[in-house]
């Protein structure tokens, strides 16, 4: 039986596709099993080119999108300044405020999304970030031209990773990094619905990443207190030699997917009164009476 809270839809993507072989292998394994309605591809891994073509068959089912990465491994070009040795930096340097190499960041941003387009033919169905970095001014406003300047306007969505402090106080599970991110990306929602470019209302999904945690129960609180065009991530996968090299994120990935692939995954969405739908299905946003798709 559902909560007290009305039947709704939801997106739920996986973040992180192409980041390692281990780490696509697990999220195709959820898209084949129809627990998954998008994912989003780190073009700066040296996977990608290789793993477009398992990913492809899901493209009429699922939302793909491009994950935009300026805080883990390598650039796809050189950049001096903010990723000195070629790696780049970690998330503080884009929190802590200061001077930030734009002509750098947007030339990379470009890269990134030529990338994406080369190998997969064709425009993401979404933006976001690693580490939700495409939140933070001045780069969303670099994001914006870029995808102006393609005329893809009005044609691809963009994440909101921030969300009302009340719905995320209701969930009450990371709090201190939902509530943080939601300041740090105030604006942000604004600035795409301003531009002609959808996004979420509701956004869940943050984890610590502990040992041992429990993800069905942390999963059904992501279904609490849902937005109207409700978004959650989330990031499954296996885990290989080359996950560990680059990222902290490892045995947590394999307990998400084991989630997403059990009996308890619908189980959790009956609930809560839940349904999987692609962004695109999700009710259209309405401001002052004007419908944005």
């Amino acid at each position: 039986m559902a909560d007290a809270q009305k039947s709704f839809s939801f997106a739920l993507c996986a973040d992180d596709y192409a980041m390692t072989p281990a780490v696509s292998r697990g999220i195709l394994e959820a898209l084949d099993a129809g627990t998954l309605s998008g994912t989003s591809v780190i073009t700066t891994s040296p996977w990608w080119p290789e793993s477009a073509a398992a990913l492809r068959p899901y493209a009429e089912r699922a939302d793909i999108g491009l994950h935009l990465n300026l805080t883990s491994g390598a650039p796809l070009g050189p950049m001096p300044n903010l990723a000195p040795g070629n790696r780049l930096p970690p998330i503080d340097r884009f929190m802590r405020g200061g001077a930030l190499p734009l002509a750098e960041i947007d030339l990379e941003i470009g890269r990134q999304l030529d990338t994406f387009s080369s190998v997969w033919g064709g425009p993401p169905d979404h933006l976001d970030g690693h580490q939700h970095v495409q939140v933070f001014p001045p780069i969303r406003d670099l994001v914006l031209r870029h995808l102006d300047r393609r005329g893809w306007r009005g044609k691809i969505w963009l994440r909101d990773s921030a969300d009302h402090p009340l719905r995320i106080l209701a969930r009450g599970t990371t709090l201190k990094k939902a509530l943080g991110l939601a300041w740090l990306a105030r604006g942000a929602a604004g600035a795409a619905k301003a531009g002609g470019y959808a996004t979420n209302d509701g956004f869940a999904g943050f984890s610590d990443f502990r040992p041992g945690e429990d993800y069905g129960a942390a999963f059904s609180r992501y279904l609490k207190r849902p937005g109207p065009r409700h978004l959650v991530m989330c990031h499954p996968g296996y885990v290989d030699d080359a996950l560990r090299a680059i990222d902290p994120v490892t045995e947590s990935r394999e307990r998400e997917l084991a989630f997403l692939l059990s009996p308890a995954f619908q189980d959790c969405l009956d609930h809560r009164g839940a349904r999987l739908a692609r962004f695109s299905l999700l009710p259209p946003q309405r401001e002052k009476g004007v419908e944005v798709t």
